[in-house]
């Protein structure tokens, strides 16, 4: 099918499988037709060309060869200009897929909008500054992780509790704050991080978890982390009761045995 004939069904979309198919098969074709196409949706006027635009140019962003430097610089000039939410969304996830060597004024120009009232606005922004090396995308982060929506919770606690290899107080009590937190993943991804800070004080929290038994897979990174035998007991009893249990998943069964295969070694 003509690249065009591509762009004018992305357009003329319905579906979001169908949207996200489109743009699947133009990433697989990528050129620079492809390239200077969706550049020009970008700029559009049209509010939905200009997501198309930027939803292709975030996919070709993995490639180097489609001037990854042009596409970032386009999403900045971009947030120069009034955009409504949908827009902001989209500029955001693309700037996430783009987001390695950010200046100290391309971060301030994201963190301005760490305070939308939209929650799919801040989501995209946590995606934007995660793995930034910058002390401001930190702070920014930090706050984020205290937000009324779980998944911004959660995603800014897995920003500076694994993407981020920084380790201060402020951060440290960030982690801390989030190790109750109602959300469970939010909850796991806050041990995670504190694990990996070397917090000796998380064992007893992992115990905890271990003995409620109502806990993900991200546990056992915590648990492979600490690397303490005294988890074994409570992993052991944990896939006694998986066994007798039709309910659990098969997967999560592999974790458990590799995880204490790991410790046992």
């Amino acid at each position: 099918m003509d690249k065009r004939k591509i762009f004018e069904r992305l357009v003329n979309n319905k579906s979001e499988k169908t949207y996200w198919n489109n743009i699947s098969e133009l990433r697989k074709r990528a050129n620079d037709e492809v390239y200077n196409q969706a550049y020009e949706f970008a700029k559009s006027q049209i509010d939905k060309k200009k997501i198309i635009g930027i939803d292709v140019l975030a996919q070709l962003g993995f490639d180097l060869r489609f001037r990854q430097n042009e596409t970032k610089k386009l999403y900045f000039e971009l947030l120069d200009i009034k955009q409504n939410d949908d827009v902001l969304f989209s500029l955001f996830l693309g700037i996430s897929h783009n987001n390695e060597k950010l200046t100290k004024n391309q971060v301030l120009k994201l963190i301005k909008f760490k305070n939308s009232k939209n929650n799919d606005v801040r989501y995209s922004l946590v995606s934007a500054i995660s793995g930034v090396d910058n002390p401001k995308a930190i702070e920014t982060l930090i706050e984020l992780s205290e937000d009324n929506y779980p998944s911004i919770r959660n995603w800014a606690t897995f920003g500076i509790g694994t993407l981020s290899e920084q380790n201060n107080d402020r951060i440290v009590k960030a982690l801390w704050n989030r190790i109750k937190d109602k959300h469970q993943e939010t909850k796991l991804e806050a041990i995670v991080g504190l694990a990996n800070r070397k917090q000796v004080a998380v064992k007893e929290q992992i115990i905890e978890e271990l003995k409620s038994g109502e806990y993900g897979t991200l546990l056992f990174d915590a648990i492979e982390t600490q690397n303490d035998k005294d988890f074994i007991p409570h992993l052991e009893n944990n896939l006694k009761s998986a066994k007798n249990d039709s309910g659990i998943k098969e997967d999560w069964i592999a974790d458990l045995k590799q995880c204490l295969k790991k410790l046992s070694a």
